[in-house]
């Protein structure tokens, strides 16, 4: 499996850029290429999937131990001729910023993966040597193989190049001109429309053939190649239902945050996904036998999802029938009466409103407090949050604590048919959660 990493020190040190310019190039040289993406973000692979066209998933060490992280690669990039994983934040960052935990270097060493560094150079010179040895050397297995320079002119790669691979004894495989033409700083891929996508798929054609002029791309196909023999266990996941229950997943600008692995993981256990949209359906799709409503941007839709009176109507009348409905984050705002004044479904009392802050952010593991439709008293599951909006009924049915430190706080609601909360939760770190939604959905199928 030839792979490679892309990291960088820091989070903004360009890794997304150099990235995308490299999946594109590869593309443009029709090569079969999977992207995945360390931590829990779930826009970047999309990014990667809606844009570019690449398949892939996330690779996350908190949600997964080391042996089922490369079950899983193993199985997306099968068939695929390289694997581009993009970093997270700093190389080592990883829980609690004093351990490298879940860090990009911690999934590296999991897959044996050649790492190229992306520094950025402005406003340095020899003290790059310096910046670049500290990251090789701080850990003897770092992996750091080769450097890519970032917002770098010809006059300056040419300046640092000789003298980064005599005193770090590190190959410089190129460099990146600084360019707003293919800046990739800021994006929201759920706020994309047709000419915004054309608009980026512009960027990226232009960032390709710069990166081909100063990049070389051969040798960083050669050290993807030179990656050590990959071994794994396969992923053995068993049907539990022969039914082929439906499961309605919401999919529009409103409503796109999933973890592909948890859609691809429902299809294993026997389930068929069927995609609508809240904002342009009048209705979920006549046999779905459950709902599942991801994360998105409906603040940003509320004119659209509030005048929708069918759609909320008919999710609404499913719910009350008792249709298995499983939602997180927006799903969840979705569910309540209002967002920002605009009525929404009305399944839950409430009303969710921007904080303009973050809230609860970041790594949690949610368990429950009773029995329901995913688990019972005491089981739990891994999840991440991350979000601006709050609401004033969370839910209390489930105990989030945080990866690290002692902070906790209630959440979710749960009963028999449902499990609405602002978690996302990632099925493969307990299957069980997954398994128990599926033949809910089977049971709803064949009442």
């Amino acid at each position: 499996m030839p792979r490679i990493m892309i990291a960088a020190p820091r989070s903004g040190g360009g890794k997304t850029t150099i990235t995308c310019g490299l999946l594109q190039t590869l593309v443009n040289r029709n090569i079969n290429i999977c992207s995945f993406k360390v931590g829990p973000d779930y826009i970047d692979p999309l990014f990667h999937r809606e844009i570019i066209g690449t398949k892939g998933s996330n690779l996350d060490l908190y949600f997964l131990n080391d042996e089922k992280l490369k079950g899983l690669m193993a199985e997306v990039s099968e068939d695929c001729e390289i694997s581009v994983i993009e970093g997270v934040m700093g190389y080592y960052d990883g829980l609690g910023g004093t351990s490298t935990q879940a860090s990009a270097y911690d999934v590296s060493k999991a897959t044996d993966t050649p790492v190229i560094l992306v520094v950025d150079v402005h406003g340095a010179a020899l003290s790059l040597c310096a910046e670049i040895n500290g990251f090789k050397n701080f850990k003897e297995d770092s992996n750091i193989k080769g450097v890519i320079l970032n917002n770098c002119s010809k006059m300056m790669n040419t300046l640092v190049k000789d003298t980064i691979e005599e005193l770090c004894e590190v190959k410089v495989l190129g460099y990146v001109p600084k360019d707003k033409r293919y800046s990739l700083e800021s994006r929201h891929l759920g706020l994309v429309n047709s000419f915004e996508v054309e608009n980026l798929k512009e960027k990226l054609s232009i960032l390709s053939k710069q990166m081909e002029e100063t990049v070389d791309i051969d040798s960083v196909i050669e050290l993807a190649e030179s990656a050590e023999v990959f071994e794994y266990k396969e992923l053995k996941v068993n049907k539990v239902s022969d039914k082929e229950p439906v499961i309605a997943v919401a999919k529009d600008s409103s409503f796109c945050f999933y973890y592909k692995e948890n859609l691809d993981l429902f299809k294993k256990l026997g389930a068929e996904i069927k995609y609508f949209s809240p904002e342009k359906d009048e209705r979920l799709p006549t046999d779905a036998s459950a709902i599942y409503l991801g994360g998105g941007y409906p603040e940003l839709h509320l004119k659209e999802l509030g005048e929708n009176l069918a759609m909320k109507r008919s999710i609404k009348n499913a719910i009350e029938t008792g249709m298995p409905v499983f939602a997180e984050c927006g799903g969840l705002m979705y569910l309540l009466d209002s967002m920002l004044e605009h009525e929404m479904v009305g399944v839950l009392p409430g009303k969710s409103e921007n904080t303009g802050r973050l809230k609860r952010f970041g790594y949690i593991e949610i368990t429950a407090k009773k029995d329901n439709l995913m688990c019972n008293e005491g089981e739990s599951i891994k999840a991440h949050e991350f979000h601006y909006f709050d609401t004033n009924n969370n839910g209390d049915d489930f105990i989030a604590t945080k990866a690290y430190g002692k902070n906790g706080w209630e959440c979710e609601h749960a009963s028999d048919s449902m499990f609405v909360g602002f978690p996302h939760i990632y099925f493969y770190s307990n299957i069980e959660f997954a398994k128990k939604f599926v033949l809910a959905a089977e049971k709803y199928l064949t009442r």
